[in-house]
């Protein structure tokens, strides 16, 4: 069993490719980061491949463990047709080590994630917490009978209220404050993106979702947000069905949604549109 650091993120997007790719849906991270940092158009702050760390662990018969960490991000990983491996987070732990590779935390399908944070917090004699448990959702086609609302996408007007949406997107999936950054670019970047769409009832934006991440047949909505005194009355429903549809009339074959497992509504607006739950993701940070 040997350990590959690689420093060229097109090397190791040939790599480990095809064996992302086996589950598309599942990997739709990890692979929309490579593809990130191999798009020259957007280095800006994580997104730049010069801070990525990337690594494989192979044995006699090919690659069996897959990380890949950007900036100061937590580590992504993915161990090969979901056969976790001791020995090989073991051998992974000990080439991080040797690169002065030090992790604020693990994203991975939940068996794995276990137990890496077992090995990596005996390792280095730390603590650990689970910062959100996640189940991802995939979707090929909307429930016929759902209701898609009209939506738009997001205009540099919308800056009058996207810093607190986004703000409580944040404070909502992670406990944060709402603290409004004095440094407008990381709001408006989402609309210069051209990916996020506005819910609007009789003229008020009400809810919003967003087109990320796309990889080969997939790609993810998320950014998902209704202010609370907008809630409950369909709008997040509508508003995601909305831009589903859009993503697959654009020929995505599925899109991918991640959902918080402490939210049951949110949970079960996305079953009743078409989303169909493949795996349980946990993001475990190290303390």
């Amino acid at each position: 069993m040997y350990f590959t650091q690689y420093t060229d993120v097109h090397v190791f997007h040939e790599a480990v490719k095809d064996i992302l790719m086996r589950h598309e849906a599942q990997n739709v991270i990890p692979l929309g980061n490579i593809l990130i940092g191999m798009d020259s158009t957007d280095n800006t702050g994580w997104r730049d491949p010069a801070n990525f760390f990337m690594a494989t662990v192979s044995n006699q018969v090919g690659i069996i463990l897959t990380a890949i960490k950007t900036g100061d991000k937590n580590l992504a990983i993915y161990a090969t047709d979901n056969k976790n491996d001791p020995d090989a987070i073991t051998c992974l732990m000990e080439g991080m080590a040797q690169a002065g590779i030090t992790l604020p935390g693990v994203l991975a399908e939940k068996s794995l994630a276990e137990m890496f944070e077992k090995l990596y917090t005996a390792k280095h004699n730390i603590s650990s917490k689970i910062n959100m448990s996640q189940r991802i959702y995939e979707l090929e086609a909307v429930t016929p009978a759902i209701h898609k609302a009209a939506i738009r996408l997001a205009q540099e007007r919308d800056m009058s209220f996207l810093p607190y949406w986004t703000e409580g997107l944040w404070g909502d999936a992670l406990g944060k404050p709402v603290n409004i950054c004095d440094d407008a670019g990381g709001y408006n970047y989402h609309i210069q993106q051209g990916r996020l769409y506005i819910m609007e009832d009789k003229g008020i934006p009400v809810s919003m979702a967003k087109i990320s991440r796309d990889v080969k047949n997939v790609c993810v909505i998320g950014f998902v947000y209704t202010p609370p005194y907008f809630r409950k009355k369909g709008y997040a429903t509508a508003c995601v069905a909305a831009v589903t549809q859009i993503a697959l009339n654009r020929g995505f074959k599925k899109c991918v949604l991640y959902t918080d497992l402490t939210n049951p509504i949110s949970n079960s607006i996305y079953q009743k549109i078409g989303y169909r739950p493949i795996c349980d993701s946990l993001e475990i940070g190290f303390e």
